[in-house]
């Protein structure tokens, strides 16, 4: 099967795109590890850095035997997933991944596709459809691309849920009192993995009289295999501080469709690679953001929590 994938008649300004994100990127000043003052309290300059662009990249979070066992049981998750959709059994013929989960478990799409773009799932915040390549005539018809509920499935992912360094993060934005919520793993196979629409993910409070930068929260993401700058996640700076393209349904289409479906003015390329950078974190509620297709030979998986 074909990995790679172009970009169809934008493919060299695409390049030129990527490589000058890449650059503002790597020039924001918002990455190094977790650091914490006399009194145990996250740094200011990280915090500061996190509310300037939106997002941090925490370095050296996780260990190599800590990725080791996470990559162990990923590939045992992908092992286990349904041979095609609906199926109960996988290809093996044991009962499938999710098989008996009663709560959306696994999410598929025509491979490189972008299966919320321009649609009306979740709350229609992802408003403008992304390029879709075309994918090799010998690919699968559908593809998991993303495992809600995935703790059940992974002691390792747990294990990170529950690191100590990122629970202090947490407290030091959301005070002692924050509630996880949710995680999800993102899967893009190489020449398979679908893209994530831009979207702003808060659907509820855009509009309450004392909103400000953190009323819907933030995430942590952690890439496994690492980013390149041709799948990394991609973030707009500032976005979720002003509400200018945040202002009810209507308003969250503003910046995403005045410049078209896929390159955005000003985006920066979240890059990082394990371990030395095994976690990232940004504010993913309020935030501009949005990820490609995996049309490149080497796979990616992040995991969001």
């Amino acid at each position: 099967m074909t990995l790679a994938v172009g970009y169809g008649p934008e493919h060299a300004a695409m390049q030129v795109y990527l490589r000058e994100g890449e650059t503002r990127a790597y020039a924001l000043g918002n990455r190094g590890p977790i650091r914490f003052d006399g009194r145990g309290r996250l740094a200011p300059e990280i915090l500061a850095a996190y509310r300037r662009c939106g997002f941090y990249v925490l370095e050296g979070v996780l260990q190599q035997e800590e990725l080791v066992d996470i990559a162990a049981d990923v590939d045992a998750i992908l092992d286990r997933l349904p041979r095609e959709k609906g199926a109960l059994e996988d290809r093996h013929g044991r009962p499938a991944l999710g098989a008996g989960c009663t709560a959306p478990t696994l999410f598929w799409s025509k491979p490189l596709g972008d299966p919320f773009g321009g649609t009306a799932l979740a709350g229609g915040r992802h408003p403008v459809k992304m390029y879709e390549p075309t994918a090799a005539a010998d690919a699968p018809k559908e593809v998991v691309y993303l495992i809600l509920g995935a703790l059940q499935f992974s002691a390792a992912c747990l294990r990170a849920y529950g690191h100590p360094g990122l629970l202090a993060v947490a407290a030091a934005i959301n005070g002692d009192d924050f509630v996880p919520f949710n995680e999800a793993l993102f899967i893009k196979a190489p020449g398979l993995g679908a893209s994530v629409a831009w979207h702003q993910d808060g659907v509820t409070h855009w509009q309450s009289a004392d909103w400000d930068e953190g009323t819907h929260g933030f995430n942590f993401m952690g890439q496994l295999y690492g980013c390149q700058r041709r799948v990394g996640g991609a973030g707009l700076p500032q976005a979720r501080q002003d509400r200018h393209c945040a202002k009810g349904r209507r308003g969250r289409q503003r910046a995403p469709a005045r410049c078209g479906a896929d390159p955005l003015p000003a985006r920066r390329r979240r890059h990082h690679q394990p371990p030395d950078a095994a976690r990232l974190l940004r504010q993913h509620q309020q935030g501009l953001a949005g990820d490609r297709q995996h049309g490149v030979p080497s796979p990616a998986l992040g995991a969001r929590r």
